[in-house]
């Protein structure tokens, strides 16, 4: 992707030094919720963005990508979908991960901006302000859990995970797996993603930073899960995401050093 280099530079000093804004409103948003099992709490997540995204957009939806719940979770935003235009439902008869749920979240937002959020409740939809007041010379701003409201067992997993990416890959993101990313719709285009796991949120990265995106963090909340139960931290997660990193390093390292693309 050719870019005027110092054109590039600017907008990143920009980028990082951009003064927040929580009132920065935006042409329109996409917000993407992968859930898996989530019923006592989709209804909660969708509610909170419908009042709290009118506050950055007229134009705006949100789509529940349900991943073969086995609950209801399927049908409650099914429901809401019957009686909100805005809410859109994508299934997956079964389930098939939590990088598989963000490919399909990813492939069915329409609108300029992209927000990825998870949909377990752990984010406060009020922080899409703090993203959204970053975005307007960036590509991508990633959320960075303030304290994050997981068992400790999960946290040093994370930290861990996200160390090793970084020295892998040479991402200079804090909190790599973070589920709250907003995107410019025009930098996911053609973006050619396998992993269907927990290496998704890697891949994604090391692509589009391969891409010259221009990526900024911010600190978010986190809050603790109130209902439901977390697959993250279980062995088989675990597993299958390193073995998609095996299978996936040398490409995704590619894609990451592709010739002219700055390190960052």
């Amino acid at each position: 992707m050719a870019v005027d280099q110092q054109t590039r530079s600017a907008a990143r000093q920009s980028c990082a030094n951009q003064i927040l804004n929580p009132v920065q409103r935006l042409s329109g948003i996409s917000v993407f919720l992968p859930a898996h099992n989530e019923e006592d709490s989709i209804q909660r997540v969708v509610d909170g963005f419908r009042a709290e995204l009118p506050k950055l957009t007229d134009d705006y939806e949100i789509i529940v990508v349900n991943d073969g719940s086995s609950d209801q979770t399927g049908q409650i935003a099914e429901r809401m979908a019957l009686k909100d235009k805005r809410v859109r439902v994508v299934h997956h008869p079964l389930n098939q991960g939590y990088g598989a749920a963000v490919i399909s979240g990813i492939n069915a937002a329409s609108k300029a901006y992209v927000l990825l959020s998870d949909g377990d409740g752990q984010f406060d939809p009020a922080d899409s302000a703090l993203l959204a007041a970053k975005v307007s010379d960036c590509d991508v701003v990633v959320g960075r859990r303030l304290r994050r409201a997981d068992p400790l067992m999960r946290r040093l997993n994370g930290t861990a995970w996200s160390t090793l990416m970084r020295l892998l890959f040479g991402l200079r993101i804090t909190d790599m797996d973070c589920g709250f990313k907003l995107f410019r719709r025009e930098i996911l285009a053609n973006l050619e993603l396998e992993a269907k796991g927990a290496m998704l949120t890697t891949e994604l990265m090391a692509k589009l930073a391969g891409r010259g995106a221009r990526i900024t963090e911010v600190d978010v909340h986190h809050l603790p899960r109130l209902a439901g139960e977390q697959s993250g931290n279980s062995l088989r997660v675990i597993v299958r995401a390193f073995k998609e990193l095996f299978g996936l390093y040398w490409k995704v390292r590619a894609a990451r050093l592709i010739p002219g693309a700055k390190r960052r």
